[in-house]
């Protein structure tokens, strides 16, 4: 089994050229919401509430933002949705050389008036791509009781759903649950982590497990700088009661109380405990994991295939919790529909999509490249059974994703304000600033780039 080509822990900045692209959206009377044909009534029309001749012959550009066997094994889906409907012929392809680079390419073709009708895209990028006018309105379409919406983890559903309106189906659902050595726990002699630890259990273990001498660390934290430093912190911040923004979700929230305390709870872990392995590469702690050489990390499914393949001796639990409250992150990702003004296309790519991530065809697909099932109906499916055999702990990510109840914000300016509350995360970790310095000067940049400053 092959992972998908993916990096979940990662927010791309916005690509300068995507903000000519909106301009140019803005200013074409073909996809302008408001103007002519191409204002919001167009995009319902288009989404499917129009007639359509669904017997018309139609193609679609479908990219996936996958690569080698995954990219593989949806072409082969795709064959067979066309085999079922011959009037629909499928352009497939990843799109772009990776995952990551996939946002140029649809800023590019945003330009053009060359975009596809589906693509692949991390859940980050949702405000962005509906800001772009291009997106198809899902909000009615997903309502029919067939597309079982609620059986989607609510992260997921409201990450396609920048502003409330829907503009995707979720395509990847994840989520951070704490992942330990069992062999390195035996050797400090600590018992492992249950389902009610807290996060002082926790650091307690930490101290017990780090070993200096054999560069054997408790835990880890990446200070790069990059959203896997920002969203490591957000379980407790949410745990202790705060938020990333105002309501509104114009005002920094994250340096009130609760998100000083979480941060100071790893200042002192790190500079004080020295029990913490810092990162500076992003890329490392997984792998030292996998090693042997660190005890515990809080990381998510796309880890598991390393350390099966490794053989590391491993387990999985949810997140240690604040007053019994265990919430985690997700970072799902999203398959996005645009809007080419033609009901065919439009109908035709919601019921790829609809049909793509349903049970049956999900199971066949999420699960087949290792990822966590995107339904809650595929717990009791052959193919997960033989997925947790396979990934020993997927059923705990799995059951972790009934945590993961608030979903990161989607508003415009969070790609600027995860930068900064990164930045102070590494200060504090590193000892060059206090919890509360540091966070109170990324929220007033971040105020700045909320604010479209």
């Amino acid at each position: 089994m092959t992972r998908s080509v993916r990096a979940p822990r990662q927010l791309l900045p916005l690509a300068a050229g995507l903000a000519a692209a909106l301009i140019l959206a803005a200013c074409s009377g073909g996809s302008s919401a408001g103007t002519g044909s191409g204002g919001a009534g167009a995009s319902s029309a288009a989404a499917g509430s129009a007639p359509v001749d669904t017997s018309a012959k139609v193609t679609l550009t479908w990219w996936t933002g996958q690569q080698s066997d995954a990219e593989k094994t949806l072409e082969g889906l795709a064959k067979e949705f066309t085999a079922a409907h011959p009037n629909v012929t499928l352009n497939v392809s990843s799109g772009a050389p990776n995952t990551e680079d996939l946002l140029q390419k649809l800023t590019a073709a945003f330009a053009s008036d060359t975009y596809p009708d589906i693509s692949y895209a991390f859940g980050s990028w949702a405000t962005q791509l509906g800001e772009s006018g291009r997106t198809l309105d899902l909000t009615e379409k997903v309502k029919d009781p067939a597309m079982k919406w609620d059986e989607f983890p609510e992260a997921a559903r409201l990450t396609a759903s920048p502003g409330g309106k829907v503009l995707g189906v979720p395509a990847l659902v994840d989520n951070i649950a704490l992942i330990y050595n069992t062999a390195l726990f035996k050797a400090a002699g600590v018992a492992e982590p249950t389902a009610d630890w807290t996060w002082a259990d926790f650091r307690s273990a930490a101290k017990k497990i780090s070993d200096p001498a054999k560069n054997i660390y408790g835990t880890a934290y990446s200070v790069v700088g990059s959203e896997d430093t920002t969203w490591h912190l957000w379980p407790q911040l949410w745990q202790n009661g705060g938020d990333v923004l105002s309501a509104d979700g114009k005002k920094s929230t994250f340096n009130a109380q609760p998100g000083v305390d979480a941060l100071e709870f790893w200042r002192a872990m790190a500079v004080d405990d020295k029990s913490v392995y810092l990162d500076q590469t992003d890329e490392k702690y997984g792998p030292l994991f996998g090693d042997g050489r660190i005890g515990m990390i809080l990381s998510g499914p796309w880890q598991l295939l390393d350390m099966t393949q490794k053989k590391t001796p491993y387990k999985v639990a949810v997140l240690p919790g604040t007053n019994g409250n265990h919430t985690t992150v997700s970072g799902p990702d999203i398959w996005a529909l645009y809007d080419h003004k033609d009901p065919a296309r439009a109908y035709w790519s919601f019921e790829l999509i609809k049909w793509l991530t349903s049970s049956p065809i999900d199971a066949r697909w999420n699960l087949t490249v290792g990822n966590l099932p995107l339904r809650t109906a595929e717990k009791d499916t052959p193919e997960f059974a033989a997925y947790v055999k396979d990934y020993p702990g997927g059923d705990v990510l799995f059951a972790n994703l009934a945590n993961a109840t608030k979903p990161r914000p989607t508003v415009s300016g969070y790609v600027e304000l995860s930068r900064y509350v990164g930045q102070a995360i590494a200060k504090t970790l590193q000892g060059q600033s206090t919890a509360k310095a540091a966070l109170d000067d990324a929220a007033k940049k971040a105020d700045q780039a909320l604010a479209g400053g």
